[in-house]
């Protein structure tokens, strides 16, 4: 693509077309500027039109579009074509920093994301001159340039936080801190004195304000993963400047907002984590600092006030206090009777209540309330920092604490019993309060699992939980029965088990609650509740416990997805995948209604998928209603494969991606219950599956494979009489899969199925280049995992066609390289090979290959008989060797860029294992005792022989042990 006026112009009109509502236009669109962004020039084009377009909403565009092409292609992946040509890379690199920093702020953001994920490929190697090129900035004493600088710098080193220990990272923050910890330092310091000069200009000091923060965000990255030498011997600078900051109050800086979180409230806080960041991991050379940040911090919270625009400020300076109060050496601080019902008084309670903006969240934006109160993203929330204080306290002072707190708690639930309709709040902080004190350990599978000793919480659940739930009026104080649901959640492992069936049906009558969070709440609780296990493994609640309330449970839970808000609402699909999954043929009179249902509810989702947890759960109970019917009746297939087919169509033929690979799934599961050849319906959309865009994407590759399989094994002999023209197809993906270090074994998984399935005669003219291509592939990269799958599919071979024709079949390709696969490959990797069926398949091969194949007992082969015996016999009897070789690390399918879809398994659309020798073979260490025997009836004194000479004697007891148990002797 030309760098010109054309060019820009067509990209300009895509770029809008791309903004457009109606599906119609946007998606072509969207495939157009697809289509084209491989090609040379493209990110320049993009890049020029963000720069000198007149249209400002078409810079953004073109902005946010560079960026995720950025995403989607920078890195670049061993085994796939580089995405961005080397030339481009370089212009991109040689710009990206001047644009940034002279562009807009809108458009600065997207250019700063785009460099730091440049930079997190390429820096510091690649790019060795970013940081320069950056730090020369601050010199400008422009502070929107210099806001850039630090805004990308902050993304740029953002992930110290995250990473692991390792040397490349010291190196790489060494090189960081040398180059950029003495400019930060004295920027810092320049601009707190501009600070006091334009103390009186507000516009002035909202920028230095957020300079401010940003310099305390980047001290905070780079003060992570160890303290630098330098900033340990500047640390007088950097924190009597973040005390004398977090004392300061300039009114000028006050914000109206009750919501938003204004600049001194933001700086604030990151002052607070950093001072806990030090409290926590340097308090020896912090312990000068930390009376006065303690004081600063306490009077903070008690003269800061209840609106919502301080609780990121408030929550990280009650985390401090929490990370300081662990620490066995601040102990005394917090030892004092009188302290402690002070903290508890003047920060705990006033934090735990359930304010107005609290209120407003679980009614109109339950989803976000969940999303904090659940699934514990609420990390910056007053309750949770809170709560967290209430633990860390409790690590020393159990005994008070609770005693302090249970004053609350009573004091609280009597004044709500004198008029519940109007103190329900209190009743709410109560419970709140309890399940802090009682909650000492947590997981997302069994909710608590160590509680305090000092709270009885079966008793509060009888008389305080249980009425809630019982009342008649599910919609009544829906937060004080989302907190009731909550709590039979989170202390379900401490609760008894009657405790825990009496709540069952009164959770399944809360499904039908109007408030969003409330049946979400009971969705959750019931979908964890099924999941508990019993004593000997089964699940703790039975299907028989259930059968009184499951009509009711089924019904309510596909009632509630019609409530408003939540026709998406994953935790209600999920409870649905987990009933269907403990229920079992409880549920096969229900699935004629609930199939309907739930193909309805999938046609919807997929014109704009945009929930990925409830699409997983929707096609995971397809799955289940699948297997559970079938597993009653095969003959059924037929009907789902009626109600799914019109569906399926429409999704491949719009090529809805996130779904494509949910298809193949659930697709290879209906093919693999059919019990006779294979269906018309399926033979047609054959030779589509071939198609190479399918398999460009890597989410597609795992659910394709199985598919074909799936193909193969039921209909081997029709391709073979009815599609012979595909098979050229079918080897063609087998070439693209065995070429990829990635998707390899996925080649073989296929190839075995061809061997395993197609007659004979109908591959027998490809058989010479299949071998080829995997020789080819083993000079070109040899890794472990090839050799393993390479060494499983030449020993199914054998097994297959026999050890002559596998002889044969590598001879003809180049003399003499039977032997030196033998020698160079199975002999010393087969202890390698990992898997029952996998070992079975080598061990049956190699079986053959020593009885069965002329060659090895009158050529020069010969010398290879004995240590292929012993390599078969430390596979049956040494531990398998699991060693990789340092320089491989394989590609994680997650790691592949930005948007293609990551391929995500369908637990409950799992494939039985398919062992290809069966029942014919059930022990391979009798068959190799029966073979020998009869090699040595058939050449008699041979096989003795070869064994006294050179078989080591501890694999000769194991062989004797073989022949014993077969009743067999050599002659």
């Amino acid at each position: 693509m030309e760098i010109n006026d054309g060019n820009l112009q067509t990209l300009t009109e895509f770029m809008r077309k791309t903004l457009d509502p109606d599906p119609s236009v946007r998606r072509p669109a969207e495939k157009f500027l697809e289509s084209v962004e491989g090609n040379q020039n493209y990110p320049i084009l993009l890049l020029t039109l963000l720069e000198k377009s007149q249209d400002n909403v078409i810079r953004v565009c073109a902005a946010v579009t560079f960026k995720n092409y950025i995403k989607r292609n920078w890195r670049i992946i061993e085994d796939e074509p580089n995405k961005i040509s080397d030339p481009d890379r370089t212009t991109i690199k040689a710009n990206i920093v001047n644009l940034m920093l002279s562009s807009p702020e809108q458009i600065q953001k997207q250019l700063s994301d785009a460099i730091s994920i440049i930079g997190r490929e390429d820096f510091p190697l690649k790019w060795p001159d970013l940081l320069t090129e950056m730090v020369t900035r601050f010199q400008s004493g422009d502070f929107h340039i210099i806001n850039g600088v630090l805004r990308t710098a902050h993304s740029l080193f953002k992930r110290y936080r995250h990473e692991f220990k390792s040397n490349e990272l010291w190196l790489e923050i060494k090189l960081v801190l040398d180059t950029f910890a003495n400019p930060l330092t004295e920027l810092f310091k320049a601009t707190i004195e501009l600070c006091q000069t334009h103390a009186t200009d507000i516009n002035a000091l909202k920028i230095l304000f957020s300079s401010l923060t940003l310099i305390s965000k980047l001290f905070y990255s780079l003060n992570f993963q160890d303290l630098p030498e330098f900033f340990e011997d500047n640390m007088e600078t950097w924190m009597s400047n973040f005390h004398n900051l977090l004392t300061l109050d300039n009114k000028l800086l006050q914000t109206d907002d009750e919501e938003e979180a204004g600049l001194l409230e933001l700086l604030k806080s990151q002052i607070c984590d950093n001072a806990a960041l030090y409290a926590q991991k340097y308090d020896e050379e912090f312990q000068p600092y930390l009376p006065r940040f303690v004081t600063a911090i306490w009077n903070l919270l008690v003269s800061t006030g209840q609106e919502v625009k301080y609780d990121l400020l408030v929550s990280n300076a009650i985390q401090f206090l929490a990370s300081v109060c662990e620490r066995p050496h601040y102990k005394h601080l917090f030892e004092d009777q009188n302290t402690l019902t002070s903290i508890c008084e003047k920060v705990i309670v006033p934090n735990m209540e359930f304010r107005s903006a609290d209120e407003e969240a679980f009614e109109d934006n339950s989803e976000e309330y969940i999303r904090r109160d659940l699934e514990g993203s609420d990390i910056d929330t007053r309750r949770r920092a809170a709560c967290d204080l209430v633990r860390g306290l409790c690590k020393f002072f159990e005994g008070p604490v609770t005693a302090i707190f249970s004053g609350y708690v009573n004091s609280m639930l009597g004044e709500y019993a004198k008029n519940p309709g109007v103190n329900w709040k209190h009743k709410d902080a109560a419970i709140y309060l309890v399940t802090s004190l009682a909650s000492k350990a947590q997981t997302a599978k069994h909710g608590i699992t160590q509680a305090n000793e000092l709270v009885n919480l079966t008793e509060f659940f009888v008389n305080h939980i249980l009425t809630d739930l019982k009342s008649q009026n599910v919609n009544e104080f829906p937060v004080l029965k989302a907190d009731a649901i909550k709590y039979v959640m989170i202390f379900r492992s401490q609760l008894p088990k009657e405790q825990l069936l009496q709540a069952v049906p009164l959770l399944v009558a809360h499904l039908q609650a109007e408030s969003t969070v409330e049946h979400t709440y009971a969705a959750h609780a019931l979908e964890r509740l099924f999941t508990m296990r019993g004593p000997n493994n089964s699940t703790l609640i039975t299907p028989a416990e259930m059968a009184p309330f499951t009509e009711q449970l089924l019904n309510n839970l596909f009632k509630a997805l019609a409530l408003p808000g939540s026709s998406e609402n994953e935790y209600i699909m999920k409870a649905i995948m987990r009933s269907f999954s403990l229920l079992q043929e409880a549920i096969v009179s229900y699935i004629p209604t609930l199939i309907g249902q739930l193909t309805h509810k999938l046609l919807l989702v997929s014109k704009n998928p945009s929930k990925p947890h409830f699409n997983h759960y929707l096609f995971e109970s397809l799955c289940l209603s699948i297997r559970i019917t079938c597993k009653a009746n095969t003959t059924t297939v037929g009907s789902f494969e009626e109600a799914l087919f019109p569906v399926f169509t429409e999704i491949l033929q719009n090529d809805v991606q996130e779904f494509v690979p949910y298809v193949f799934q659930v697709m290879s599961l209906l093919l693999e219950i059919h019990t006779s050849s294979i269906p018309n319906s399926y033979m047609a959309l054959f030779p589509h599956l071939l198609q190479p865009v399918l398999w460009e994407r890597t989410g597609n590759i795992p659910p394709l494979v199985r598919l074909l399989q799936a193909y193969l094994e039921k209909g081997g002999a029709t391709i073979a009489s009815s599609a012979a023209d595909k098979i050229p197809g079918l080897l063609g993906v087998f070439q693209k899969l065995i070429a990829s270090k990635a998707n390899d074994h996925q080649g073989f998984y296929l190839m075995n199925s061809i061997i395993e399935h197609m007659p004979t005669e109908s591959i027998v003219q490809y058989r010479k280049q299949i071998f080829i291509l995997l020789f080819q592939r083993l000079q070109s990269s040899k890794t472990t995992k090839f050799i393993k799958s390479f060494m499983v599919f030449i020993n199914l071979y054998g097994v297959k066609y026999g050890a002559i024709a596998l002889q044969e079949i590598f001879d003809s390709i180049q003399p003499k390289m039977f032997g030196m696969v033998l020698e160079k490959i199975v002999i010393p990797e087969v202890q390698k090979v990992s898997g029952p069926v996998e070992k079975k398949i080598c061990a049956v091969g190699i079986t053959k290959i020593l009885t069965e194949c002329p060659a090895m007992i009158d050529t020069e082969y010969t010398k290879l008989w004995t240590p292929l015996l012993q390599a078969l016999i430390g596979l049956f009897e040494l531990p398998e060797d699991d060693s990789i070789p340092d320089d491989e690390h394989f590609i994680d399918i997650e790691d592949t860029p930005g948007y293609q879809t990551a391929f995500s398994q369908l637990a409950f659309a799992g494939k039985k294992e398919h062992d290809p020798i069966g029942e014919v073979v059930s022990n391979p260490k009798i068959l190799l005792a029966q073979s020998l025997h009869k090699l040595s009836t058939a050449c008699p004194g041979r096989v003795p022989s070869m064994l006294s000479t050179s078989l080591n004697a501890e694999a000769l007891q194991y062989l004797q042990g073989y022949l014993q148990a077969a009743s067999v002797q050599l002659v």
